[in-house]
């Protein structure tokens, strides 16, 4: 029962998102507007993270098989990719970079701050 509740709070949250993108015109994904929210609320302590982080856990170790639908519409669509595989792969690759850049700086900022509160 506990997942359950857990799930709901995330739904709920996500169903938030999908309604601020219906209500602002700005050309950003549902996902993105729940995943602020999400934040804002956890941050704010509205939401607790003990309330989540079973559900959240569950979801980010059932991740890498939700990919496999995408992937395999990629393999479907390979002729039409062919002619822009090099672009694609390029772009790919530098917003892979960019990724892990900006992923190891921000991890690095929270540990420093982390570390400099406990002294």
């Amino acid at each position: 029962m506990n997942y359950l509740k857990q799930f709901a709070v995330i739904l709920g949250v996500c169903l938030l998102g999908e309604g601020l993108r219906w209500l602002l015109p700005l050309p950003i994904p549902a996902s993105i507007y729940g995943l602020a929210l999400m934040l804002l609320l956890l941050v704010s302590r509205l939401v607790k993270l003990e309330q989540v982080e079973n559900a959240a856990d569950f979801l980010i170790q059932i991740m890498t098989p939700m990919f496999i639908p995408a992937a395999v519409g990629l393999m479907d669509q390979f002729q039409s990719l062919r002619a822009i595989l090099l672009p694609f792969l390029v772009i790919n690759l530098v917003g892979l970079v960019v990724t892990f850049a900006v992923t190891g700086r921000v991890t690095q900022f929270f540990l420093r701050r982390e570390k400099g509160a406990k002294k």
